[in-house]
C-alpha cells in the first residue's frame, strides 16, 4: 500500500489526463519561486490554472481569514513586485492568469473561488485547489493548524473544493526571478512533484461525474530536503498519517538573554493515533528521509465515538438537562 501512490503517479504520467480547473495559492506570496514553478508545471500538464496568492508573505497564518481593507502599503508587494499604493487586488502585467490579493492565504483561496473563478473558468466548476509548495515543511497536527499553506487548503475543503497542500523542506524564501530554469532547481523539482501528484489523483477520473476527493477531505503533502546539493532528487510518494514523530513547541528561558524561546518536543498527546490507518508511518518520520509524505486529512474534528462516549457519559448529568446547578 505504501508504494501504491508512486505507482499511480507513474501511471498518470504515461496517460493523458483531462485538464482540470485549478486554483493555485500559497502563503509565501504570489511571487515566490515555488508557486511560480508549480504554476508552470501544472500548465505544462494542460491544466487551466488560476494563481491567486498573497501580495506579501503570510507565513504562519493558519486558516486566519483576513480580507484587504487597504490598498498596497509600504514597503509594497513581496520582492518589489507591487508598488506602494497599487490596488488591493491585481494581476501580473505579462500573464493575466497570475493574480495577487492583499489578504491571508485562506482569504486568497476563497476570493479566488467566489470572485475570480466564475469568470476565469467561464462558470465551470473548480476541480481542485493546490496550495504551496510552502517554503518549509508542515509536518504533524501542530503545524497543520499553524500553516497558512495548509490553512488555505482546509478552508477550501470546508467550501467543498478538493484541495492539496504541498510543503517542501527546501525553505529558502526566494523570488521567482531567481529560478535558474534548470530541472534541478529546487523550485522546479517541487513544482514537478506537485504536478505529478495531481496527475495521479486525477488519473481515470471524469470530474464532470465525480469528485477528485471525498467531500470534506484533503491532502497534506510534505516533501523532503532535495535538490542538486543533496542525494535526493526524486523522492517517491509514500502514504502517511499526521501523527508519529510529530513535534510541537515548549517554552524555555534563554540563559544568555533572559527571554523566552521555544524548543521542539515530541509529546505523546500530539501523537496519539485515534483516526486513520494506524499502520501508516508518521509524515514527520517519512519526510525526514528521501520520501514524500502524503497524508489524507478530514475537517471533521469530532473525536471518535469510543473516545468521546466516556466523556459524554461523565457530562450527562448536566448536558442531559436544561437546568445547570
Amino acid at each position: 500500500m505504501l508504494n501504491r501512490l508512486s505507482q499511480l503517479a507513474a501511471l498518470a504520467l504515461a496517460t493523458s489526463a483531462a485538464a482540470l480547473n485549478i486554483i493555485l495559492t500559497n502563503d509565501d506570496s504570489w511571487a515566490s519561486a515555488n508557486i511560480r514553478a508549480t504554476y508552470e508545471a501544472l500548465k505544462a500538464d494542460g491544466h487551466n490554472v488560476l494563481l491567486i496568492g498573497p501580495a506579501v508573505q503570510q507565513s504562519g497564518k493558519g486558516g486566519t481569514f483576513v480580507l484587504p481593507t487597504t490598498n498596497i502599503t509600504a514597503p509594497g508587494g513581496e520582492f518589489g513586485t507591487i508598488p506602494v499604493g497599487a490596488p488591493y487586488y491585481g494581476q501580473d502585467l505579462n500573464d493575466s492568469s497570475i493574480r495577487y490579493l492583499n489578504g491571508t492565504p485562506a482569504a486568497c483561496a476563497i476570493y479566488g473561488l467566489d470572485i475570480i473563478a466564475p469568470t476565469f473558468f467561464k462558470n465551470q466548476s473548480v476541480d481542485l485547489l493546490v496550495s504551496g509548495p510552502n517554503e518549509g515543511q508542515n509536518n504533524g497536527p501542530f503545524l497543520y493548524a499553524l500553516s497558512g499553506t495548509i490553512g488555505a487548503a482546509y478552508t477550501a475543503v470546508g467550501r467543498g473544493i478538493p484541495s492539496i497542500a504541498f510543503s517542501a523542506q527546501n525553505g529558502t524564501h526566494r523570488s521567482y526571478t531567481t529560478n535558474t530554469g534548470l530541472p534541478s532547481d529546487p523550485a522546479n523539482l517541487a513544482g514537478r512533484l506537485a504536478a505529478n501528484l495531481v496527475a495521479a489523483l486525477a488519473n481515470g477520473i471524469d470530474t464532470s461525474k465525480e469528485r477528485l476527493l471525498p467531500l470534506g477531505v484533503g491532502l497534506s503533502v510534505n516533501l523532503p530536503l532535495f535538490g542538486p546539493t543533496s542525494n535526493c532528487t526524486e523522492p517517491p510518494f509514500t502514504l502517511t498519517r499526521m501523527t508519529g514523530g510529530a513535534v510541537t513547541n515548549k517554552v524555555v528561558i534563554d540563559p544568555s538573554t533572559g527571554f523566552p524561546i521555544y524548543q521542539n518536543v515530541i509529546p505523546k498527546a500530539l501523537n496519539t493515533a485515534y483516526n486513520g490507518v494506524p499502520i501508516l508511518p508518521g509524515e514527520s518520520i517519512v519526510s525526514a528521509t528521501c520520501r514524500t509524505a502524503v497524508s489524507v486529512f478530514s475537517i471533521d474534528y469530532d473525536a471518535p465515538s469510543k473516545v468521546a462516549e466516556p466523556v459524554q457519559l461523565q457530562l450527562l448529568p448536566v448536558v442531559g438537562t436544561s437546568k445547570l446547578a
